[in-house]
């Protein structure tokens, strides 16, 4: 069964209305609803005082109708009661609530509160049969830089590194006169007079992802007692602080929110979110609804989601987002966009998630985005865009896979602009072509380790020439003869093309080559 529907918000309705909501629910085919992401000034008015009668007779109401409920914590919107350890941005100002994502993961105050609130709604609603599935949180993103921050930090380097002297290698501090004597001296990377160092700035993403991976895994621990599987939605963005290849061992569906603008970017959304499942489960958490719904979700559909969703089910009356897409318009159900909603649930039934089997894959790494984007480079190329210019070339099916992936039994493996390679990343694409593989490297490809040090020559034993301006790709060559667009070398029993430079006509270009069998 596919899952169909999306979020909805009862407490921003009167009770007369939630009815009408499950009729028409039931009318669109709606089976599964995310209910409560941010009602937890309603769920606890007052710190230690709750209210959860309106929940418990809205959960009853959908599952009296046979309506799946996926359960949110509230945790990404604090209320107004909680106003202690507010977060701080990089140029040092407090923020204030008055919006949401209004927290630091690392305040203990913070951590508190959503423990509450979390056993609070497990204590309750474990076995209420209408739960399906839990939300964690929404779209956790939120980067803090205050002084509890700083102190998480330091112990995330201290478990990374053990000693201060190799953190003082790995971040070259003797650039600057940057050098630690002690793990206490490190603070995150505020605003300061010029350009901050980037395996400074590489680490403290990684420390904010791991740090709400945290809060995440606390909440689901706290979910243990229930039967339903645990998830939280993937907000996608070179924006976002989340590795996400990472967090996807670690929850239960992958769940990815997508507001695309072309067929091509739901595509490449969807061959991201399957190889983050990596043969597991994944679903279409949130995107908006449009008169071409149908059109909209078959390229997630035919990539193997089993769930398509919506933010959200009713359009809101109020509030910063009262002009987002909904299912129901403020207009009403007699509408295109309901129309279709309901053509679309009515495809659904009965229609199994489809299986996907591709023989390329395509590498793609959330932190190599986030150290292009460091403000020290000479350049700053689109890796995500240049990513999916690669999707879009090779044609269906792809799988999108972080680097640390398996990568045998795929017939193909492109890695393009693979800016930032560990030593076992290395290893991993050396073995892959030597046990006969076909890998495709670009310009721009390891140029520097795992902690943002430059590795020249790093890949001239796979590519077979010395690559000597590694961001225009210029080769060392001995005659003034131009370089081809595309250098072929055999490493063991495989196969290792590069692109030196960027292809005007990539899809012409990959016409040429044979497909995988």
């Amino acid at each position: 069964m596919i899952r169909f529907g999306g979020d909805y918000n009862p407490e921003q309705w009167p009770p007369s209305v939630w009815a009408d909501d499950v009729d028409l629910m039931l009318r669109a085919g709606v089976n599964l609803v995310t209910v409560g992401v941010f009602a937890w000034s309603r769920l606890e008015p007052a710190p230690g005082s709750f209210d959860f009668g309106w929940l418990d007779e809205v959960l009853d109401l959908l599952q009296g109708a046979g309506i799946g409920v996926c359960l949110a914590t509230p945790t990404a919107s604090p209320p107004p009661w909680f106003s202690s350890e507010m977060p701080q941005n990089r140029d040092g100002v407090r923020l204030s609530y008055g919006s949401r994502d209004t927290y630091c993961v690392n305040a203990p105050s913070y951590a508190a509160a959503s423990a509450r609130i979390v056993d609070a709604l497990a204590t309750r609603y474990a076995a209420h049969p209408a739960v399906r599935l839990w939300h964690v949180h929404n779209e956790y993103g939120t980067t803090c830089y205050c002084d509890h921050c700083a102190v998480a930090f330091r112990h995330w380097l201290a478990a990374r590194y053990s000693d201060v002297a190799v953190l003082n290698e790995a971040w070259t501090t003797d650039f600057w006169s940057q050098r630690y004597a002690s793990f206490d001296q490190v603070r995150p990377p505020r605003a300061t007079q010029y350009l901050g160092n980037p395996a400074h700035l590489l680490d403290y993403r990684r420390f904010g992802s791991d740090a709400m991976l945290a809060h995440y895994l606390a909440q689901k621990a706290r979910l243990a007692a229930s039967p339903a599987p645990v998830t939280t939605n993937f907000a996608l963005g070179g924006w976002v602080p989340v590795d996400h290849a990472r967090w996807a061992r670690e929850v239960d569906v992958v769940a990815i929110d997508d507001y695309p603008e072309t067929l091509a970017d739901r595509a490449f959304a969807a061959d991201l979110a399957r190889g983050w499942a990596r043969g597991g489960p994944w679903m279409l958490m949130e995107h908006a609804p449009s008169p071409a719904a149908r059109e909209i979700a078959e390229p997630y559909l035919a990539r193997g989601a089993t769930g398509i969703l919506y933010f959200q089910w009713r359009a809101s009356r109020g509030g910063a987002e009262q002009w987002h897409p909904a299912m129901v318009p403020h207009a009403g159900p007699e509408t295109p966009v309901f129309r279709e909603i309901c053509a679309l649930g009515a495809a659904l039934r009965g229609r199994a998630p489809t299986v996907v089997t591709a023989r390329t894959a395509l590498l793609y790494d959330e932190p190599t985005m986030w150290a292009l984007q460091a403000p020290h480079l000479p350049a700053h190329p689109d890796y995500d865009r240049t990513v999916r210019r690669w999707h879009r070339a090779l044609g269906a099916p792809v799988d999108v896979l972080p680097p640390g992936a398996p990568l045998a039994g795929y017939d193909l493996v492109v890695a393009p602009q693979l800016y930032l390679l560990s030593a076992a990343h290395h290893r991993a694409l050396r073995d892959y072509v030597r046990g006969g593989g076909r890998l495709v490297l670009t310009h721009g490809t390891a140029l520097v380790d795992d902690h943002c040090r430059v590795t020249p020559g790093a890949l001239d034993d796979l590519l077979g020439v010395r690559v000597i301006d590694p961001w225009t790709g210029a080769l060392d060559r001995p005659t003034a003869e131009p370089a081809p667009s595309v250098l072929e070398n055999h490493y063991g029993a495989g196969t290792v093309r590069y692109l030196p430079a960027d292809l005007d006509d990539l899809d012409a270009t990959l016409r040429t080559w044979p497909r995988p069998s």
